[in-house]
């Protein structure tokens, strides 16, 4: 997950992801730029998402953590990085945003296999 410009954001996500009951046993690693000269800056976080249950636990916290932000402004923690490919994320419900992961988990497997 991307900070899109939206630090405060990110660790807002990261704090609700460790005490969300389905999350709080993911692995929520906090990534800060290498030429960054302060410390706290987080740009990244990345999340590892090792089975159906994870991700579904992710995506109905995902889209709780958005919906509780609405009213707030900035959008940071919109964009999902996977691979080679960046996907906006802010707009898709619990749901759809479980469908996505589960295909690209799925996609990931298949490729491990080879």
């Amino acid at each position: 997950m991307l900070a899109d410009g939206d630090e405060l954001g990110l660790k807002s996500l990261t704090l609700w992801l460790r005490e969300d009951t389905g999350t709080a046993r993911l692995e929520v690693v906090p990534v800060s730029p290498a030429t960054s000269s302060t410390m706290s800056v987080l740009d990244a976080v990345d999340i590892v998402l090792s089975n159906g249950i994870a991700i579904t636990n992710f995506a109905v916290a995902y889209a709780t953590w958005r919906d509780a932000r609405a009213h707030r402004p900035g959008t940071g923690a919109g964009t999902l990085v996977h691979g080679e490919s960046t996907v906006d994320i802010s707009h898709l419900s619990a749901e759809e945003l479980a469908g996505l992961l589960t295909r690209l988990h799925g996609e990931e497997n298949e490729g491990g296999e080879e």
